[in-house]
C-alpha cells in the first residue's frame, strides 16, 4: 500500500524523470523531438506559407517574391541545421 506521505507529495509535471534523460526535442529550439526529414518538411511547409503570405500582403506593395524564397531559404538552413 502506498505511503500516505508520497500521496501528498506535489508532482512538477513539467521537470522531466530522472531516470529518462533530457526531455525529447530538448536539443533544439523546435518544441518536437525531430529528424532531418522532418525539418526540411516543416522548412518546406514554411517556404509555401511565406511565399503565398508575400503574394498577398507584400508583392503588392513592390517587393518582389525573390525577396521571400531567399529568406525562406535562409530560415530554412537554420531550422533543418539547429531545429
Amino acid at each position: 500500500m502506498a505511503d500516505q506521505k508520497d500521496l501528498e507529495t506535489p508532482i512538477d509535471i513539467l521537470e522531466p524523470d530522472e531516470d529518462t534523460g533530457p526531455a525529447p526535442g530538448a536539443a533544439g529550439f523546435l518544441p518536437i523531438e525531430t529528424n532531418w526529414f522532418d525539418r526540411i518538411f516543416i522548412s518546406v511547409v514554411i517556404w509555401v506559407a511565406l511565399s503565398l503570405f508575400w503574394l498577398r500582403f507584400i508583392e503588392p506593395a513592390g517587393l518582389s517574391l525573390n525577396f521571400a524564397h531567399v529568406i525562406a531559404v535562409i530560415l530554412g538552413i537554420f531550422i533543418v541545421w539547429k531545429g
